[in-house]
């Protein structure tokens, strides 16, 4: 359990090949909050007032300021690059999400169809519904680039499905990760000289333009501060502690 003044998070590891990570969180009180850049699509249940919304969030490509509301609660279902919902174009939800209508107040619609809302310990029964209806797929090939592994298709095809599986570049999903991984050392109490050598960054300023691009803050903000954090990376970090 990860907890500051806004938000208390507890997050695990998925059973399911096409999960990364599930968490669930609920606010402490009302707030501001940095939400960061982030390269995977994320599926969000929030409950408010009484009334649940299912929203399917896409990547972020730079910090913003969002608020939180206060008594709410949230389970995230954070997917693997290269997993996405054909009916949901990963390139139309970058920087952006579409809530999904109410069908009833247990249920949703997707592509027509009426949904149960997962809850924490059965999002992996809900992710391989939605693989059987083939309303969530994985392209291997996106798989293959980030592994650096040879695939049999055209610079121009393997660049194509890249995108539409993730809605970014290879390169972009690449520096939201590298910062990332600056954040987590940083926040484990790395120095910020160790942390550009271990993240692959050039040189100081190099590290402080990224962060400041995609995290919003600087290297030295990120090693002291604690109350800005985005709901969809907390997982990564409470997994990483």
């Amino acid at each position: 359990m990860c907890a500051n003044a806004l938000l208390s998070l507890e997050s695990r590891l998925a059973e399911s090949p096409l999960v990364e990570t599930i968490w669930r969180s609920q606010s402490n009180q009302a707030g501001p909050f940095l939400s960061i850049a982030v390269s995977r699509l994320e599926l969000v249940v929030a409950r408010h007032e009484g009334q649940l919304y299912c929203t399917v969030r896409g990547p972020e490509t730079h910090p913003t300021i969002a608020h939180c509301p206060p008594d709410g609660e949230w389970l995230g279902i954070q997917f693997h690059h290269g997993v996405f919902f054909p009916h949901l174009p990963t390139g139309d939800l970058v920087d952006g999400e579409v809530t999904l209508p109410p069908a009833s107040g247990r249920s949703f619609w997707l592509h027509g169809t009426s949904w149960e809302y997962p809850a924490f310990d059965n999002a992996e029964a809900f992710v391989a519904r939605l693989v059987k209806e083939e309303l969530l797929v994985c392209d291997p090939v996106v798989t293959a680039v980030l592994q650096a592994r040879p695939t049999d298709l055209s610079p121009r095809s393997v660049q194509s499905r890249f995108l539409r599986a993730t809605g970014l570049t290879h390169g972009a999903i690449s520096q939201i990760e590298r910062a990332h991984l600056a954040l987590s050392l940083l926040r484990q109490g790395v120095s910020i000289l160790d942390t550009v050598e271990r993240a692959g960054f050039a040189d100081q300023p190099h590290l402080t333009r990224s962060l400041k691009r995609l995290i919003g803050q600087t290297p030295a903000q990120l090693a002291s501060e604690t109350h800005f954090m985005q709901l969809s990376f907390y997982a990564d970090v409470a997994r990483d502690s």
